[in-house]
């Protein structure tokens, strides 16, 4: 806010210059009103961003005052950005709207100034002076606001394309989590139903002797510790949630399905 301020008071003190520069076509009037439609043209641009519409009203007042008692550059100048704010900040339709009312007008401003002067070289000079002052600046800012959204979607496409980045990326980890947890139900029901038939065949064999039962048990004991072992393992990385974007793919470091000690069918 203070640098629109500031903008707008250095506006008005170099319209104040120019005036006093006598940079004004003479019209019989006190200087001082110069500063009327100078200062109708400042005060659009203290409000060109927050109402850039009231901008340029306020800068056509200004101008059109100005061209009953002036007309001063510093006014025109300053009523290019009235123009220009208008057309950068104002309704996206509003603005294209503008740059076809400021062709019109500068045409018409210059066939009025060469009728009236009944020299087409009026009409030419006049015609290009309007055009810098009416279309360059509507034609600048509709450019650069079309950059802008340009931008701006290119910006939403990016933003959208690492969005869908990301839903791969998790979809791909509770993927892999899922086939992380199938994995962990059959190692431990490949243990245990090692121990379940290791056992069952040593109950059901009177005729064993104590050596071999000796082997059976360490048997089922070897198996229960590494069952517990690898589910252990495998819930630590299934838990690992804040850390899924590390998590390691298959064949480097988890653990993986092994054949049962011993045999998995117990003492023929």
């Amino acid at each position: 806010m203070k640098q629109v301020v500031l903008g707008a008071g250095l506006a008005f003190a170099v319209g104040l210059v120019l005036i006093a520069g006598e940079a004004h076509l003479e019209r019989g009037v006190p200087t001082w009103v110069l500063a009327v439609p100078l200062a109708f043209t400042c005060a659009g641009v203290l409000v060109r961003q927050r109402a850039p519409l009231a901008c340029l009203g306020l800068g056509v007042v200004g101008i059109v005052i100005d061209g009953f008692v002036g007309p001063s550059l510093g006014t025109v100048l300053v009523f290019t950005d009235n123009l220009y704010a208008a057309a950068l900040y104002g309704p996206a339709r509003f603005s294209r709207v503008l740059l076809g009312v400021t062709g019109v007008l500068a045409v018409v401003a210059g066939a009025v100034a060469g009728f009236l002067a009944e020299d087409w070289r009026v009409l030419a000079v006049m015609g290009v002076q309007a055009g810098l002052v009416l279309i360059t600046p509507v034609t600048t800012a509709v450019v650069l606001r079309e950059q802008r959204d340009r931008a701006a979607a290119e910006r939403a496409r990016a933003e959208q394309v690492a969005h869908l980045a990301e839903l791969d990326r998790q979809a791909a980890v509770a993927a892999e989590r899922t086939r992380m947890a199938r994995e962990l139900h059959d190692m431990i029901a490949n243990h245990f139903s090692a121990i379940a038939i290791q056992s069952t065949a040593a109950l059901s064999r009177k005729d064993l002797d104590r050596e071999t039962v000796r082997k059976v048990m360490e048997s089922v004991r070897e198996n229960s510790v590494k069952g517990m072992a690898e589910m252990r393992t495998m819930i630590g990385l299934l838990r690992q949630e804040g850390d899924e974007g590390r998590t390691r793919p298959p064949g480097r470091g988890w653990p993986t399905r092994r054949p049962c000690s011993n045999g998995c069918g117990g003492p023929g």
